[in-house]
C-alpha cells in the first residue's frame, strides 16, 4: 500500500490527528520537566550582554553538563531576542512553543500547496504527525528557530515580489547564517534582483548590529566566524552533516581536509544534477528542498533539529514526484524521522566529545545524509525527462522572463 493510499484512509480523522497532537505537546510544555528548551534560554538570556560586551563570552550551564552552551549567532540574532528578555520566562517559553507549531502548520500547508494539493485536512493530518517526528520535536524541546525560519524561507522565497523575496532570505542569513544558502535558488531561477535583494537585506542585519556593537560584530566576524568547534561537538551523533558522518567513520574530525572537500564537491555535482532537473521541470519544491538539502550536507556542523527540512522533502516525494523511486524516499524519510534513531545512538555514546565507535553505530549515524543524498538522487532521476507543470499556486516567473 502507498503512503497516499494509506494517508487516504485517516484523512478524515486529520482535525483529531491535529487537535490532540497539539493538546498532547502543549500538555508536555505545561507538565514535562526535561523539556528545558535550553537553546531558548541560551537566545534570551544571552541576547542583554550585546550592550554589556560579553555576548561571545556568556555561557550558560545550566542543563549542559558536557557542554556549557555559548551563544553562536550573529550579534543581529541578540537584536531580534532582546524583547524576550523583558518578558517573564514562562511567557517567552510559551509564545516561542505556540509560534513554532504556527510556522510547522505554515511550512506543511506551503510545501503541500507547491506540490499540488490544497486540501485543509491534509495539511493538519501531517502537522499533527510531525509535531511527533525526530528533528521537530527536537527542535520544539531545546526551544530552536528552526522552525520559523524554514516558514520564513518558504514563505517569502516564493513570492511574487522580489524584494520580498530578497528580504526573507537576507533577513534569516542574518539570524543565523546557513539560511545564506538559499541565495542559490535565485541563481538557478535567475531571479537576479530578488539575488540582489537578499544581499541588501542581509548587510542591512550587519550594519544594524555594528551600529549596535562595533566591538562585537568585529569579533564575530573576523575571529569566531567559521570555528565549528566554538559551535559545539563535530563527532557527536547529534551532528548530521557529512563532517560529522565522515568523521565518525573515520574515527577523528577531518576537519576541512581533502576528505571533506571531496564530500563537498560530491554533493555539489549532485545537487547541480538536480537543480538542472528541477529548474527544467519547473518544479519550485524541488529546488528549494535541493538547495536546503545541499546547505546540511556540507555544513560543518548540521544538528538533527536543523533537519526540519525532512517536512517539504516528504511532502514532495509523497505528493509531487508520483515515482516508485519517490515513494521508497517518502518511506525512508518516514523511517529516518520517525525512528527516533538520533536519540538512540546519543544514548549509546559514552560522551559528546568521543569520536570513534563500532562501526555498526558509525554507520547507523549516516542517516539523515544518507536520505538527504536519496533525495537528490531521486530528484535528478525524476524530474530529469518531465516537461514543465507549473503548479498554479506559485505565480513567480521561474526563468525570469
Amino acid at each position: 500500500m502507498g503512503l497516499r493510499a494509506l494517508e487516504s484512509r485517516v484523512l478524515v480523522l486529520a482535525p483529531w490527528v491535529f487537535g490532540l497532537s497539539v493538546l498532547g505537546h502543549l500538555a508536555m510544555v505545561a507538565f514535562q520537566t526535561k523539556m528545558t528548551m535550553v537553546d531558548l534560554m541560551v537566545y534570551r538570556n544571552a541576547s542583554p550582554e550585546l550592550f554589556t560586551g560579553g555576548l561571545y563570552e556568556w555561557r550558560l550551564k545550566e542543563f549542559s553538563d558536557q557542554f556549557a552552551l555559548p551563544f553562536t549567532y550573529p550579534p543581529f540574532s541578540a537584536i531580534v531576542f532582546v524583547p524576550l528578555s523583558w518578558v517573564p520566562w514562562g511567557v517567552a517559553r510559551w509564545f516561542w512553543q505556540l509560534l513554532s507549531l504556527a510556522c510547522l502548520w505554515y511550512l506543511t500547508k506551503k510545501s503541500l500547496s507547491l506540490a499540488g494539493s490544497n486540501d485543509p485536512r491534509r495539511a493538519l493530518l501531517w502537522t499533527g504527525l510531525f509535531i511527533w517526528v525526530e528533528p521537530v520535536r527536537t527542535t520544539l524541546n531545546y526551544g530552536q528557530i528552526n522552525l520559523v525560519l524554514a516558514a520564513l524561507l518558504v514563505g517569502t522565497l516564493v513570492s511574487a515580489t522580489a524584494w520580498k523575496q530578497g528580504a526573507g532570505v537576507g533577513i534569516a542569513a542574518g539570524l543565523k547564517l546557513t539560511p545564506a544558502i538559499s541565495g542559490l535558488y535565485f541563481l538557478v531561477t535567475r531571479q537576479y534582483k530578488a539575488a540582489v535583494w537578499s544581499v541588501v537585506a542581509f548587510a542591512g542585519t550587519v550594519g544594524l548590529a555594528w551600529a549596535v556593537s562595533p566591538r562585537l560584530s568585529a569579533e564575530y566576524w573576523f575571529h569566531l566566524l567559521g570555528d565549528a568547534t566554538r559551535v559545539g561537538p563535530v563527532g557527536s551523533a547529534i551532528n548530521q552533516s557529512l563532517r560529522g558522518a565522515l568523521s565518525r567513520t573515520l574515527g577523528h574530525d577531518i576537519q576541512t581536509g581533502p576528505v571533506f572537500l571531496a564530500a563537498v564537491a560530491a554533493a555539489a555535482v549532485l545537487t547541480g544534477f538536480a537543480l538542472h532537473a528541477a529548474v527544467k521541470a519547473r518544479d519550485v519544491l524541488a529546488m528549494i528542498v535541493t538547495v536546503q538539502l545541499l546547505g546540511l550536507l556540507v555544513s560543518p556542523i548540521s544538528w538533527s533539529h536543523h533537519w526540519v527540512w525532512a517536512v517539504p522533502a516528504l511532502m514532495w516525494s509523497a505528493y509531487r514526484a508520483r515515482h516508485v523511486l519517490a515513494t521508497v524516499t517518502a518511506f525512508a524519510w518516514v523511517a529516518a524521522i520517525g525512528s527516533y534513531l538520533i536519540s538512540f545512538l546519543l544514548n549509546a555514546q559514552p560522551s559528546i566529545w568521543i569520536i570513534p565507535r563500532p562501526w555498526y553505530y558509525s554507520a547507523l549515524g549516516w542517516v539523515y545524509p544518507a536520505v538527504g543524498v536519496l533525495t537528490l538522487v531521486t530528484i535528478a532521476v525524476v524530474l530529469r525527462r518531465r516537461s514543465p507543470e507549473p503548479v498554479v499556486e506559485h505565480r513567480v516567473d521561474l526563468l525570469g522572463q
